[in-house]
């Protein structure tokens, strides 16, 4: 049952990174203010947003396998090494000056979020 859970949570989570790695590359200064640190104004700073773009569809998609997979345990190890990414953006933003709420409540919260997925998909 737990591992149910986790499955149909990491699904959640494939999907919206991969939203958000679209957005990236479709509307960049939106992204990035989303992301919690305003776009700057330098001609190759799109080069870095569409970086960090294929970054989060690429995650999304290394999940949406391991879901088509079926492993528990493989998903869980995965979704728990991947919690450094939100943890990693968290302290970006707010190394940059960028939204202290954005950098713990969307950072913060998705890394508790995927550490609470991988409990559910590691414990059974």
């Amino acid at each position: 049952m737990a591992a149910t859970i986790g499955f149909y949570l990491s699904g959640v989570i494939a999907i919206a990174i991969i939203f958000i790695g679209c957005r990236f590359l479709l509307a960049p200064s939106t992204a990035a203010a989303a992301y919690g640190v305003p776009a700057g104004v330098e001609p190759h700073s799109r080069a870095y947003l569409s970086a960090k773009g294929i970054r989060d569809i690429a995650s999304g998609l290394f999940i949406a396998i391991l879901i088509a997979y079926g492993s528990a345990h493989v998903l869980g190890w995965f979704m728990l090494a991947a919690t450094l990414i939100p943890v990693a953006d968290a302290m970006i933003v707010l190394h940059q000056g960028g939204s202290r709420s954005v950098a713990f409540g969307v950072h913060g919260g998705t890394a508790v979020a995927m550490l609470i997925i991988s409990g559910l998909l590691l414990i059974d």
